[in-house]
């Protein structure tokens, strides 16, 4: 069996739809959901959101032993979180951050990212089409390592 590629989100993406929608659209992450699993095909992907950073850090460890490949919004942990830096630091799958707005365009405090100089690529400021190029995005890096394309 293939192995998946993990989707995991940090916090408030839960709130995804409701949640400033002016700046994070009126898509739900269960919509995210559903496109990518159309796009991907059953049982290609782990799709995951946690608002907890330990969490999210077991999981980036997960993906990289279980996984093909690892997309990642890691939402305001993006701006704070060494130890999610860390564990993608020590990520042996290909990584693909992805934000709904372009942080690098907002306010200051955001313009701190832990996660882009560990991550082999980044998109940002697409809305939720985002989420399907960073799919495109994995495929092409896992087909690039000369592992089986998920």
């Amino acid at each position: 069996m293939t192995k998946p590629i993990f989707v995991l989100g940090g916090p408030n993406l839960n709130l995804l739809g409701t949640r400033e929608p002016e700046i994070y659209g009126r898509e739900t992450l269960a919509d995210i959901e559903a496109r990518l699993a159309g796009q991907a095909g059953p049982g290609s992907l782990v799709f995951r959101q946690t608002n907890d950073e330990g969490q999210l850090v077991d999981w980036i460890q997960e993906a990289s032993r279980d996984g093909a490949a690892l997309i990642l919004n890691a939402a305001g942990y993006t701006h704070t979180s060494v130890a999610i830096r860390d564990a993608l630091s020590a990520c042996t799958v290909p990584v693909v951050e992805v934000h709904l707005s372009n942080p690098a365009a907002r306010e200051g405090f955001r313009q701190v990212n832990h996660v882009a100089p560990v991550a082999n690529a980044t998109i940002a400021g697409l809305g939720a089409f985002g989420y399907q190029l960073a799919l495109d995005a994995a495929r092409y890096l896992v087909s690039e390592k000369g592992q089986p394309e998920p």
